[in-house]
């Protein structure tokens, strides 16, 4: 299908882009999906995916859900024919997935609603298994235009943004291509959360599929090509709640026995035999059902101070995790972010990051080790798709402390080299920090910085561009509740 298609390749681009180009065309195509919409109370688009739903049935599974399509995809590399056979719902599994999201939802356990979440699945396995592979590529191509003296492309770090996210995007990919390649839709229809609630309301739905009983021969090509695996030949009956309205079945009958409509269909009679079915108006339903479908949404800088080789920095060990600005809190976070990791995968200055905690695991946290918070970026606050992290001006962020600047004298370079430095106080900018005297007596004393907490918005500029190695001599510290300055 051309909108699948069209819906896959947008989400796919969208996540493994670096640049933020993207997010102006296709930026809303996150925002249509289930959870994210749900989470972020836009009532709108549940609503009008709940009323798809009753009209066409799942085609929410088969066209807007990435995760839908990509089995798909994986299902068409095995090329053996009549490949699936009916089975029966496994419904205790079904909802008790369903009720197990509920809770999660409900409880605010965000790291166990992400591991459910169908579109948050496919966010893990673009950002990290894919993305990389797609940066490699573009730093080929780099150091082709250098040697043609073309800043056509321009190199860009590779790095696991964090090894357990990663090897959860990786485990959750191999779990769902074994299924996928030998059992077509069993993920989707055994242990999504989503696809079960749509598809208690598509049992309801206007259009489905229906038998004509008179016409069938009782080949099994709908059941050897339904990759629901939903239609049972023997007794000409489909199970709806599992059925994702793909058509293959359709398409499958050489006897026209299979119908999308409102109704099972009136065989009718004449010398000639049996009325052909009516292609055209399946093919129309189908193509109305996809465009009402979509109608429903509308730099690195590298900062080393110089040539020479300079030792990584070490994340210092933070009593209070740092949220993004318009995250609002830590609390806000947990309760909303499905941890998709479009924020991490479009920060340009490297600072969000998954996180390795067990409450808010793969949730975004930020650490500046690889960049710092600039204020006039607001990239993760427009690309968010839940609402766990809101629409921010930059004014509004300069405004918003996410955490405060803590000094570690020891490791200062001013006291440990005996060096003038002060490039905390020179790029703060807030002017939250002050270089003091170590003593006030002693004129040939070094100068350290001094923070006016009430003024530090968290940045991180401060951290990220201290020279002292392997750990900054000054880290910011956290807020659990953002507020104004």
């Amino acid at each position: 299908m051309t909108l699948a298609a069209v819906m896959f390749i947008g989400i796919t681009l969208l996540f493994l882009d670096f640049t933020g180009t993207l997010h102006h065309w296709v930026g809303w195509m996150p925002k249509v999906q289930f959870l994210p919409a749900l989470l972020a109370l836009n009532f709108l688009v549940v609503a009008a995916l709940l009323v798809i739903t009753l009209i066409f049935g799942r085609i929410y599974c088969s066209v807007i859900c990435p995760l839908g399509v990509m089995q798909d995809l994986i299902a068409r590399l095995r090329r053996k024919r009549n490949k699936y056979s009916y089975s029966k719902a496994v419904s205790w599994l079904r909802y008790t997935m369903l009720g197990v999201m509920v809770v999660a939802i409900v409880a605010g356990i965000g790291s166990l609603m992400a591991l459910l979440a169908p579109y948050s699945s496919f966010g893990r396995i673009a950002t990290h298994l894919l993305q990389p592979l797609w940066r490699m590529g573009n730093n080929v191509l780099a150091s082709f235009a250098e040697k043609a003296d073309s800043y056509a492309f321009y190199t860009t770090d590779v790095w696991v943004k964090g090894w357990p996210t990663f090897a959860i995007a990786l485990a959750t990919f191999l779990i769902i291509a074994v299924l996928a390649w030998r059992h077509g839709r069993t993920y989707c229809n055994t242990i999504c959360p989503v696809g079960t609630l749509l598809g208690f309301f598509a049992r309801f739905s206007w259009l489905k599929i229906h038998f004509d009983e008179q016409k069938c021969r009782n080949c099994a090509a709908c059941s050897r090509n339904c990759k629901a695996s939903c239609i049972d030949y023997t007794t000409h009956t489909v199970d709806h709640s599992r059925c994702v309205t793909c058509g293959n079945c359709i398409d499958k009958c050489r006897f026209g026995a299979l119908t999308y409509s409102h109704k099972a269909p009136v065989t009718v009679e004449s010398a000639g035999g049996t009325a052909p079915v009516d292609q055209s108006k399946r093919s129309f339903l189908m193509a109305t059902a996809l465009v009402s479908a979509a109608a429903i949404a509308q730099e690195k800088k590298l900062v080393d101070g110089g040539l020479a080789t300079i030792e990584d920095k070490v994340a210092p060990e933070r009593k209070t995790p740092i949220t993004p600005p318009g995250s609002l809190s830590a609390a806000n976070m947990v309760r909303r972010c499905t941890a998709c990791q479009l924020c991490v995968s479009e920060c340009p200055n490297e600072v969000l990051r998954p996180s390795a905690g067990l409450l808010t695991l793969m949730q975004p946290v930020m650490s500046y080790e690889r960049g710092y918070c600039r204020p006039e970026c607001t990239r993760c606050s427009e690309v968010c798709p839940a609402g766990a992290i809101k629409p921010i001006t930059p004014e509004e962020k300069s405004a918003t402390q996410i955490g405060h600047a803590v000094f570690i004298k020891k490791n200062c370079v001013a006291i440990t080299d005996g060096v003038e430095c002060g490039n905390c106080a020179q790029h703060c900018p807030t002017g939250a920090i002050e270089m003091v005297p170590l003593n006030e007596e002693d004129d040939d004393t070094p100068y350290i910085p001094a923070v006016n907490e009430a003024r530090c918005i968290g940045c991180g500029a401060c951290e990220h561009l201290c020279p002292a190695r392997p750990f900054s001599a000054i880290y910011v510290e956290g807020h659990e509740v953002h507020k104004e300055i």
